[in-house]
């Protein structure tokens, strides 16, 4: 085997032995982007709301949020699947939230912190906390 041929064929075991990222993936009906701004007009902070339509409230609840911290948190266009999805490293997994909808907010309030008065934190569902069992 040449010399070549014998590094191809050492990289292509070594990244094939490595374990790949465990992924979660949640669903929701609807993702808001908001930007937070103070009185003063003043970028508080980005985040990413995760809804899902209650129909015995008839309005869309809070699931879960999360603060962006990179532009790579956003959630984007699946042309492929459709939707919009959005992907980032949570601890020791990748988590993936799709979604049907998206929208995007400026506000001189926390959409998050206002929710709390129809669902408080406590009875959201929340994000899968761990991997299913395979």
């Amino acid at each position: 085997m040449s010399g070549v041929a014998f590094a191809f064929a050492a990289m292509m075991a070594a990244v094939s032995a490595q374990p790949r990222d465990p992924a979660v993936t949640d669903r929701v009906d609807l993702v808001e982007i908001n930007h937070y701004y103070d009185p003063q007009g003043r970028l508080v902070f980005d985040q990413v709301i995760f809804y899902e339509w209650s129909s015995k409230n008839a309005r869309f609840d809070v699931v879960a949020w999360r603060l962006l911290k990179t532009p790579a948190q956003v959630p984007i266009r699946d042309w492929k699947r459709g939707g919009y999805v959005t992907s980032w490293r949570d601890g020791d997994v990748i988590r993936q939230v799709r979604s049907i909808q998206r929208r995007e907010t400026w506000t001189r309030h926390d959409p998050e912190l206002v929710e709390r008065d129809y669902l408080p934190r406590e009875l959201r569902r929340g994000l899968t906390r761990q991997l299913a069992e395979r």
